[in-house]
Order: C-alpha cells, then structure tokens, then sequence
C-alpha cells in the first residue's frame, strides 16, 4: 500500500471526543477509545493540504462557494455511483444531522409523525424529538445474520408519516440496501405522501464485493420524493470540518429545504469545507480505495478472532462501514451487566447497543478503523474479560 494504515497517531491533547469524554461519561479515562465513529487513520494529505494552501494566502475574508466545489461533487457521484445530478440541485448543509433537522422544518410541523428503523444511528431519534415531531417505530429484523425490512410492517407503519428518515447504508448494522428493497419504500413512501430523507453519510465506504445505490435513483418516484444527504466527512475522516451536502432534484422539495437553510443563515458554509470537499473527490481515491482494503482486513480480523475465541459473541459482519454491531445477547446479561463488562472488565469504551433503540439491547458497536495492532490490543482484552465470564455463564445454564 501507499499509504501507511498501521501509524498509530496520539490525539491525546488535540480536543477529540474520543479522548475527552472518557472521564464524563464512563467515569475512568483508562479505556481504549473505539467508539466515536471517526478513524484513527491520518487523513489525506490532499484534504489537510488544501487548508494549509488556503490559510497561506494570510487572510481568511468572506467566500463565496466556488464552482469547483459543486463540479467536483457532481463528478464524484457520476463516477462513484453512477448518478447524473446538476449544480442547482446540491445544496450545502454544515452536517448531515444539521440537514435532516432542516428537512423536519421544511417538511413537518410540530407534532407531525416521522418514522424511523430502529436499532438506528441515536441522532435521528433526538433531532425528532428535540424538534417536537413525533416518532414512529419500523424496526428492522435480524436474520441470518444481516439486519432485513419488513415490508408489510412498513406499510403500515408509515401510514399518516410525513417524513421517514432513512439510514442507506445502515448504522449500526452496515446494510447496503438493495436497489429492490429501496424500490418498494419509495413506492409506498411515494403513495402515502411521505418525504424520504435518506442519510447516505456513509456511501462512500462501502466495502469490496458491495455496492451502494443513493435512494434516489432507484425509481421516478424516488427522485422526486426525496432528500439525499451527503458528506465526504466519514470517507475521508474529516468529520471535524462540516462540511455536508443535500441532493434534491425535486425543485418544489429543493425550493423548501433551501428556505429553512436561508432563514438560518447557513447557505454560505465557510472556506475550509468547500475546499477540503474538492480536494477529496478530485485527490483522495486511492486513499480511500487502500483504506477500504484495510478496513475490511480489519473486520475479518475481529469477526475471525470474535468466532474462534469469543463464540458466545457474534459480529454482525457490515457491508459498509468501519464499525461493526457485536451480538452479545448469549452472554445473558442484561444491558446495564453488559456495559459494565465491557467498561469495568474489557476495559473498552464502546458504543451502548441500547442507545440505537430498545432493538439494540444486548448489542455493543465498536469502530474498526484504526490501527490492526490497536484492533488486537483491544480483542485481546476482551477475549481475558470473556475468559472470566465463561465459567458464570456455563454455571448459569
């Protein structure tokens, strides 16, 4: 490779979440961070040079979007997924959490029912409620080792929804959904008058052997019936620049996101995401291609050492993505015990499974974009917690 994945890089000192939170929120500092979902890989020159080039010129004025800006998004999305898209549909949002909160704006009022698939990336559920909307619940089911729809249940789930936001690829369990099974949601999306907010922020990371669709391709119903959001931000791991962006080819949907954007006096971004956003598409493939690489060694890294030495543990195996939802249900403990063995024993800071929805009980995500040695450091400190544990749990059966 050309790129050196194995460099461990300390961000310690440097404000990140990982780190920081630590103390506050598992009241110890000691853990291995594997749990906000940003990598520990460096991230590409291309994008930290084209700060640095900018912040060279000595003055950071007012900007206007560069033209660059949308060419070299519109030409990312015709090579990567084969979708044809103009200028004046994209528009910049500073995140995607940020644009589906102007999507509940724009197309919802208070106390308007929004659906969602649990077990679900949590902001879409405090976005809904912070905004005063109300939640309904399509959850998703578990089988054979993938996360599937229910068709039927969302038939009837979605009735009097004004808006389902939908998770494409799927966080936490890694789904890259089938051109099919986007097709039959936007029909009965499109024939009950509900908008479709697809969160597609991990597009790009789909794994070799896998390909995304962007919802709104699958069908003339779809495409003008949606909101597509977008980031180079997980690709790239440049999640600390917001810098994100909406497709709408609908130009009634477009006219009314826009206005929420403008009214909060977010439309003009600022310099470092625009360019930063060019310098990925035009510059960062092959870094993305040798990080895919690694990060797919890494998972069938875990999910092999998970198996031979952990098989009350099960990895829910992603189609995309670095992070990976682990099935402990067999282990028999409840979501608090589960925690705590993580945490207290593991000694890993981890993702709770419960706060995807009750759907995640009895489930953890951990983020494999990291260095392999930091990937075995941390199994092998969970492999001497399960160690412990095992004798309990062949008692307890």
């Amino acid at each position: 490779m050309e790129y050196n994945f194995d460099e461990i890089i300390d961000r310690s000192n440097s404000d990140a979440v990982k780190i920081e939170v630590l103390k506050s929120q598992w009241g110890r500092d000691d853990l291995l961070p594997l749990w906000v979902a940003d990598m520990d890989f460096r991230t590409p020159a291309c994008v930290t040079d084209s700060i640095l080039k900018r912040c060279e010129r000595g003055i950071l004025g007012y900007t206007v979007t560069p033209d660059s800006y949308y060419d070299a998004i519109r030409n990312w999305v015709s090579k990567r997924h084969n979708w044809k898209i103009k200028k004046e549909d994209i528009c910049y949002s500073p995140g995607v959490v940020p644009g589906i909160a102007f999507a509940l704006h724009a197309f919802t009022n208070p106390g308007d029912k929004v659906l969602v698939q649990p077990p679900v990336y949590y902001p879409f559920f405090l976005v809904t409620r912070r905004n005063n909307r109300q939640l309904v619940y399509d959850p998703l089911v578990l089988k054979a080792g993938q996360y599937r729809m229910n068709t039927e249940h969302f038939r009837k789930a979605i009735k009097g929804c004004k808006l389902f936001i939908l998770c494409n690829p799927h966080n936490p369990g890694g789904r890259v959904w089938s051109k099919k099974e986007l097709a039959e949601i936007a029909e009965i999306c499109y024939e009950n008058g509900t908008v479709v907010v697809s969160d597609e922020i991990h597009a790009d990371l789909a794994l070799p052997g896998f390909k995304h669709t962007p919802f709104a391709k699958v069908s003339k119903k779809a495409r003008n019936n949606c909101v597509v959001l977008m980031s180079p931000s997980k690709a790239f791991n440049m999640p600390g620049l917001s810098s994100a962006y909406a497709i709408i080819e609908n130009s009634k949907l477009r006219k009314k996101f826009s206005s929420v954007i403008e009214a909060n006096e977010l439309r003009g971004g600022h310099i470092f995401a625009f360019r930063s956003t060019e310098a990925a598409y035009t510059e960062g493939e092959k870094w993305l291609s040798e990080a895919l690489t690694y990060i797919a060694g890494n998972i069938a890294f875990l999910d092999e050492f998970i198996k031979k030495y952990m098989p009350l543990i099960h990895a829910v195996r992603p189609e995309a993505s670095y992070l990976v939802f682990l099935d402990c249900r067999e282990l028999r403990l409840n979501q608090k015990e589960l925690v705590h063995f993580f945490v207290d024993k593991a000694h890993l800071a981890l993702n709770d499974g419960s706060m995807f929805g009750s759907e995640g009980k009895g489930f953890m995500r951990i983020n494999v974009g990291c260095p392999r040695s930091i990937l075995e450091k941390a199994l092998h400190q969970l492999k001497t917690a399960y160690d412990g544990l095992k004798d309990t749990i062949s008692v307890s059966k």
